[in-house]
């Protein structure tokens, strides 16, 4: 299987059709379509059909898809960490990241090594632990920030020093407004949108057998969107203290929780990875902010 071939696949799955992928690659029609018919023959699956004018990828196809992406952004990420490998005059640091005050710190670090390298460059990634984590394991990221990491085997760990609060985002002419902190059993009932961690994860902890009595509404993993929702009034949206999105601040208010224990960021890597001269050179100097 060669890489050329898959980028081809690629281009073909995002312009769902092939004389528009083809023109963009620079190749003729007939040749993309011979070198997708020979990458069916030796994955003896098909790929994808055509209808009316249009290319539709088959289950195997979207599992090609996945596959691919994966493959060629660890093929890109592999050929940049060998540009200028021993200079670090250019490159770029890849991370995953939960959103956190906490990522102010990460956000210094980064200014402070492009004053002294202002050709490296940021890749960021925002998700929720299982998210970056999968980008961690599969190489496609240097480091993954996460929220209340448990010791595994798997990974080095650094400790973020800011901790990051619960709360509720409401909007501000919600009666909830009337109240300076809410306990988790004043969360029974309300509309609430939470993210898919707070589900699979908090919710079980924080409130046990009584988990039945929450009514959740809507979920996110960006809190964006989610604040729009609160404002339009969805419902109140779960979160850490200073993530609201500034633009709607006016709308909305944050009310925080008693009864949780304050949450830690800790930024991760993999054990034994060999960490490319840039990366090292991130984490040096984030060990310097600790």
């Amino acid at each position: 299987m060669e890489l050329r071939v898959l980028r081809y696949f690629l281009e073909t799955a995002r312009e769902g059709n092939m004389s528009r992928a083809a023109q963009k690659l620079h190749i003729t029609q007939p040749t993309m379509s011979k070198q997708l018919r020979d990458l069916e023959q030796e994955l003896n699956a098909k790929l994808y059909s055509r209808t009316n004018y249009r290319i539709e990828l088959t289950d195997a196809g979207r599992l090609l898809q996945k596959r691919a992406e994966d493959i060629l952004d660890l093929v890109d990420k592999t050929l940049e960490e060998f540009q200028d490998f021993a200079a670090l005059t250019k490159g770029t640091i890849y991370i995953g990241s939960a959103e956190s005050e906490s990522f102010s710190l990460i956000a210094q670090t980064i200014k402070d090594i492009q004053q002294s390298n202002p050709h490296i460059q940021l890749h960021l990634f925002s998700g929720n632990i299982q998210d970056v984590l999968e980008k961690l394991n599969k190489g496609l990221i240097d480091f993954a920030f996460i929220m209340d990491y448990i010791e595994s085997t798997k990974y080095e760990s650094l400790k973020m020093p800011k901790p990051d609060h619960w709360g509720l985002i409401v909007p501000k002419t919600s009666d909830l407004t009337k109240h300076k902190s809410l306990r988790l059993d004043d969360l029974f009932y309300l509309p609430l949108i939470c993210s898919r961690q707070n589900m699979m994860i908090d919710f079980p902890r924080w409130f046990g057998p009584d988990t039945n009595k929450l009514n959740v509404v809507a979920t996110f993993n960006l809190l964006y969107n989610a604040s729009i929702m609160v404002r339009e009034g969805v419902g109140y949206a779960l979160a850490y203290d200073k993530l609201a999105n500034t633009a709607l601040a006016g709308d909305l208010r944050f009310i925080p929780l008693e009864n949780i224990s304050e949450s830690t960021m800790f930024c991760l890597w993999r054990k034994n990875q060999i960490l490319s001269p840039l990366a090292q050179l991130f984490l040096k100097e984030l060990r310097k902010r600790l």
